[in-house]
């Protein structure tokens, strides 16, 4: 089987297939790479659609001339046959079809059998938990790097982060607060992922002991994010809110991995409010939405009216907008970073899925072999600079 090393690899006929691409987030990621792939890289697009996929073609040629040959790919989340081979003619495979719990198995296994880089924009434990399970030990032995949660779930909060861990001491306890603010609207796709997790929460809790009963504990080391409680941020001047979402998970996990984390982490992970009606009514939304995805009818309700592949104009994106300042501490030193960008739900996450798989394709990654990894420890600077230069700003804002 090709090695991560291995010359097999490098012999592929693509350097990355794009799998989903004719979904709304798909055609976004698809024009990234349109506008923004170097020349030599050799990309296909992928879908279950031939006509579709002929057609977003067409949109990419007027972008760029050179996509008129753009090859494409027919490929159903539900034909482990076709996966395989999708797999094995690339060398990263980027995927934007979810909720990943019911349609992301087959294309992860195909990924880690043929030694293949995976990159998804999951938000969903379950998934993630029982992804490390089944497939990170074949992973490991084939070389392939499974990296989840390459979009706004959860590349700016695990790299904002490793960014402010980096600017505090080495070698001592160090903790970091995050709190994140935006005006965009939730993606379709993120709405069906986070309803049918919802929906899940026996299957969640399950995978999740299974993880951790396969998971090598960390020896010597502390590293956690458990849910804060709600409060007024001085350092932000706006009520903290826990957020419940993968997010501290993938941190967590990035700062068991590296040791540049510190012998004790924690992380707390909030939503940033600056009125006190929105942050009493915060948690009361949240909480009539899980109670509505238990329910079938209404779930399904939910589901087809912000259905995946469904989005707001560029003009309402164009609008949009997130920022997320985190406050770190250790060894005296205080420090205030920021990560932000513009359209956090469908602009910015196509930007950095498509940056994940270039990364993961062209840029020299020294130390890291295979298994299920965060974008913290798989890429970590090389996908900052990455994202900086393509306009998600990562910046000190002050010291202490």
């Amino acid at each position: 089987m090709d090695s991560q090393s291995g010359t097999g690899r490098a012999q592929r006929p693509y350097d990355i297939v794009l799998f989903g691409a004719t979904g709304f987030v798909g055609q976004l990621t698809a024009e990234y790479l349109a506008r923004h792939a170097p020349d030599d890289c050799r990309w296909a697009i992928a879908g279950r659609s031939r006509p579709k996929l002929e057609r977003l073609r067409e949109r990419l040629t007027a972008i760029a001339p050179s996509c008129a040959d753009l090859p494409l790919i027919e490929a159903d989340a539900d034909d482990p046959r076709a996966l395989r081979e999708l797999a094995e003619s690339a060398r990263v495979v980027a995927t934007t079809v979810g909720p990943y719990v019911l349609y992301g198995e087959a294309l992860v296994a195909a990924c880690a059998e043929a030694g293949t880089d995976y990159a998804d924009l999951t938000g969903e434990p379950e998934f993630v938990d029982a992804m490390f399970v089944r497939h990170d030990a074949r992973a490991r032995e084939t070389g392939a790097r499974l990296v989840h949660a390459c979009g706004f779930d959860s590349v700016p909060h695990d790299l904002g982060v490793w960014f402010t861990v980096r600017q505090l001491p080495e070698g001592v306890p160090l903790s970091v607060d995050g709190f994140v603010r935006s005006n965009a609207m939730f993606s379709g796709g993120t709405m069906a992922s986070a309803l049918t997790a919802m929906a899940r929460g026996r299957e969640t809790l399950r995978a999740a002991h299974e993880r951790r009963l396969h998971e090598p504990r960390l020896v010597g080391r502390r590293a956690r994010a458990p849910l804060g409680t709600p409060h007024f941020s001085r350092e932000t001047g706006a009520w903290a809110l826990p957020l419940p979402t993968i997010d501290g998970q993938i941190v967590a996990r990035s700062a068991r991995a590296l040791e540049r984390y510190g012998p004790d982490f924690r992380y707390h992970h909030y939503a940033a409010v600056r009125s006190l009606p929105m942050a009493l009514g915060g948690p009361a939304a949240v909480a009539t939405g899980f109670a509505l995805a238990q329910i079938p009818s209404a779930r399904r309700w939910l589901m087809n009216r912000y259905a995946p592949g469904d989005g707001p104009s560029a003009h309402r994106r164009a609008k949009s907008w997130f920022s997320i300042r985190f406050v770190g501490e250790g060894g005296g030193r205080r420090v205030f970073t920021e990560v932000s960008g513009g359209d956090p739900g469908y602009d910015e996450t196509a930007k950095m899925l498509a940056e994940s798989a270039l990364c993961l394709a062209f840029d020299d990654l020294p130390g890291v072999g295979g298994g299920q990894l965060t974008t913290a420890v798989a890429m970590g600077g090389a996908l900052v600079s990455r994202l900086d230069s393509a306009g998600i700003v990562f910046r000190v804002a002050a010291t202490r």
